[in-house]
């Protein structure tokens, strides 16, 4: 054998497996890739499922803050109501202590 055919042969053989080695890096480098977009999307995903639970117990507490409003709104107009007749009430007691006097 000659000399520039075991140059040629060591040549090929570096260069096939460069190939093989750069095929084999870019496979792995795109499994990685992947990966990590996955691990991306399911932070993103799990962020927007907590901020989707926030926002319902946000609708359901002003939900029950509005209930709330308006049972104090019908209590307030039972005491006002209640608070117009006592008045009219002392008004006429009133009246009637005077016309009596």
């Amino acid at each position: 054998m000659d000399f520039t055919l075991i140059t040629a042969l060591i040549g090929i053989v570096a260069t096939l497996s460069g190939i093989i080695l750069g095929w084999s890096a870019k496979a792995k480098e795109a499994k990685n890739e992947v990966r990590k977009d996955a691990e991306l999307d399911t932070a993103l995903r799990t962020d927007m499922e907590y901020l989707k639970r926030g926002v319902d117990d946000i609708r359901i507490e002003q939900r029950s803050q509005g209930q709330r409003m308006d049972a104090m709104g019908e209590r307030l107009t039972r005491v006002e109501e209640s608070s117009k007749q006592a008045h009219k009430r002392t008004c006429r007691n009133s009246v009637g202590k005077i016309k009596a006097s």
